[in-house]
């Protein structure tokens, strides 16, 4: 696979230099190499108190082909991931392929009113931009392509995309499958990097059945650990509406959201038998989905405070109803906030405040659930560099305030930032703990997180980034993301060292 894939990817950049000087588009070939070295000590859970750091280097390795025509546009990006010592020095062919596509879609101008072949004038642009691809708007918050992760994120999607007189309307949506083999019936979809085997309760390893998601018991989570999957949860979804509206006035934009994703419903069972133990699990083979509705608006602006200032800022809310991947009826949630920076030449600073709402454990029914989902969007951007929140470790069930400040220092080639958040619960949550008494609550304050990164551009190809995060956290953070008290260290750090290379290794003139 891994042959025929770079002998694929060979033949069409010979096309690519040798058709070059006689077509009438442009061409363009790039690269990425990023390595980065961690050493983490509390990250994304605080460490238990026997713990040892961890150290290593990741890597991700990329080359992206675009194409571009008056009513055609492509992509190709193909990438490998990896840590470094992950594989031997010399690999086999049992090792399978280490290379992935990351995008390939092909965007088809169906409307152009510069372009005057075109007969179709209702509206000034229209294209239809479909294939794998990156969904990335506004702050990346809700929806966004993840690229601090080395395999980043995308979708396999069609999206309709139309401007008109200042405004911009997108459209889209996908439908995902686990095959198209003859002999697969119905469209149940298990959305998760299912294992070929899972140990079972006496410890025997049993091969998972299709259409099975093993967990850790028999009402647990699932335990996948690289899970494709709302914001690094459990589960995919098996389709998505959306709409996206913009229109800029001046310095102010406003956008509008609206994203419906579909989850396959499932019923819990097991396999295995009373000799070799049970391993538990969702079968997914109930007809149906939970559909969920996010949607919401942000306004974002830029003025002039006087000749030496300027203030950036932005307001934005979001609501969520419907049912979760899980059947919960989703009731009351909410994801508000608001910010702004004062820009006083090379230097910015400004606050902010945001809310994700979450269960009230002393009011929560069964069947419900307050808790937002911040979608498919960037979470390391907005909630700490620490990833504590609303990321493959899990959030906590009473929600989030997040009260920050922000530092930024932008000088020719060097960029450096500060940041600092408080961390509060957003909703009760009782203690229940073997020595707390019945109607004990544990303190809403989560912790303080300190983020500081370095930024330089070697050259117009190269910058090296450093960082250095400390998480201030207490009893609270430990019961809410791991459900102990006293077992782990308040204090988690983390440092790394980023080396990113973008080479453009080819771009022709368009003629």
């Amino acid at each position: 696979m891994k042959k025929n894939l770079l002998r694929k990817f060979t033949l069409a950049l010979f096309f690519i230099v040798f058709f070059g000087g006689v077509s009438y588009s442009q061409f363009s070939l790039t690269g990425q190499l990023r390595t980065r070295t961690e050493i983490r000590d509390g990250l994304g859970n605080l460490a238990l108190i026997n713990a040892k750091p961890a150290a290593f280097t990741s890597q991700r390795t990329r080359l992206t082909f675009g194409y571009k025509w008056d009513r055609l546009t492509m992509g190709v990006s193909v990438q490998d991931i990896r840590v470094w010592g992950q594989d031997a020095s010399s690999i086999s062919s049992n090792d399978g392929a280490r290379l992935g596509v990351h995008e390939a879609w092909a965007e088809l101008v169906l409307a152009n009113a510069a372009d005057t072949s075109i007969k179709f004038k209702a509206l000034q642009y229209l294209s239809l931009k479909i294939g794998r691809q990156e969904l990335v708007y506004d702050d990346v918050r809700l929806l966004g392509n993840l690229d601090w992760l080395q395999q980043a994120r995308r979708f396999d999607a069609a999206l309709l995309k139309a401007q008109h007189k200042g405004w911009l309307l997108d459209i889209g949506g996908g439908f995902n499958q686990n095959s198209d083999g003859f002999g697969v019936n119905g469209t149940y979809y298990v959305g998760g990097n299912v294992p070929l085997a899972v140990l079972s309760s006496k410890g025997v390893s049993l091969n998972t059945p299709a259409g099975f998601l093993p967990t850790n018991g028999k009402n647990g989570a699932p335990v996948l650990l690289n899970a494709v999957s709302t914001n690094g949860q459990n589960q995919q979804f098996k389709s998505f509406q959306m709409a996206y509206l913009a229109r800029k006035f001046q310095q102010t934009k406003l956008s509008v959201l609206f994203f419906k994703d579909d989850f396959s419903k499932f019923r819990i069972d097991s396999i295995g038998n009373a000799a070799n133990g049970y391993a538990y699990g969702r079968r997914y083979d109930q007809t149906g989905v939970n559909s969920r509705l996010t949607y919401g608006a942000m306004l974002t602006g830029s003025n002039s405070l006087n000749k030496l200032n300027k203030v950036q800022w932005q307001v934005f809310g979001y609501l969520q109803s419907g049912k979760d991947r899980d059947g919960l009826s989703i009731k009351s949630a909410y994801h508000y906030g608001a910010n702004f920076m004062i820009q006083r030449g090379a230097l910015s600073f400004g606050p902010g405040y945001e809310v994700l709402s979450g269960n009230d454990g002393f009011k929560q029914k069964a069947g419900e659930t307050h808790r937002f989902d911040p979608l498919y969007g960037t979470p390391h951007k907005h909630w700490g560099y620490m990833d504590y929140f609303y990321v493959g470790t899990g959030a906590p069930a009473g929600g989030l305030q997040d009260a920050f400040f922000k530092f930024k220092h932008v000088n020719k080639r060097l960029t450096s930032t500060l940041d600092i958040h408080y961390f509060a619960l957003a909703a009760a949550t009782p203690n229940k703990m073997l020595d707390a008494p019945a109607s004990a609550r544990i303190s809403p304050m989560l912790g303080l997180e300190y983020d500081l990164v370095l930024n330089y551009a070697l050259n117009k190809f190269t910058s090296i980034e450093a960082g250095y995060a400390l998480m201030q956290g207490n009893n609270s953070l430990e019961y809410v993301k791991q459900n102990s008290m006293d077992k782990t260290r308040k204090t988690g750090q983390w440092g790394y060292l980023m080396l990113n290379i973008r080479p453009e290794f080819f771009a022709s003139a368009k003629k």
